[in-house]
């Protein structure tokens, strides 16, 4: 997982500008994800965690339906999806001798410079464009 698009997942679940307190202090923390090492931001995650918990737990009822559901869904959904992808965010890291870089943007260049070609000759069969790839890649 890109660190990238894990913090706009994140910004996407909580907003540029969150109003609530918690929040405001995960979006602080995955701001901090690029400069930091496993160990340490698993640490600041689960702080945020033990400290928020009972905010996170909290549900509201809906008298209309008669069903319960969580009061802090985003914030819940965005907490989740940094502790589901966390084993893969450091993944750079566990390989120092491959130089891998913490981010997919120089991978998805080359995928946007594909695309182009491969619009401009629009209409190609999927056996011709495997060979225009190849071509491509070989040079």
């Amino acid at each position: 997982m890109c660190q990238y698009h894990q913090t706009a997942i994140i910004i996407r679940y909580i907003t540029q500008n969150p109003i609530l307190e918690a929040g405001k202090e995960l979006k602080e923390i995955i701001h901090k994800l690029r400069n930091s090492d496993k160990w340490t931001f698993e640490a600041i995650l689960q702080n945020w965690h033990d400290q928020w918990a009972d905010f996170l737990l909290e549900k509201s009822y809906n008298p209309i339906t008669g069903e319960w559901h969580y009061t802090h869904r985003r914030i819940r959904s965005a907490y989740r999806s940094l502790k589901t992808n966390l084993p893969h965010l450091f993944t750079y890291l566990d390989y120092p001798s491959r130089n891998i870089p913490n981010t997919t943007n120089s991978l998805e260049g080359v995928f946007s410079y594909l695309k182009t070609k491969l619009r401009a000759h629009a209409g190609l069969s999927q056996d011709r464009k495997v060979k225009i790839i190849n071509q491509i890649l070989m040079k």
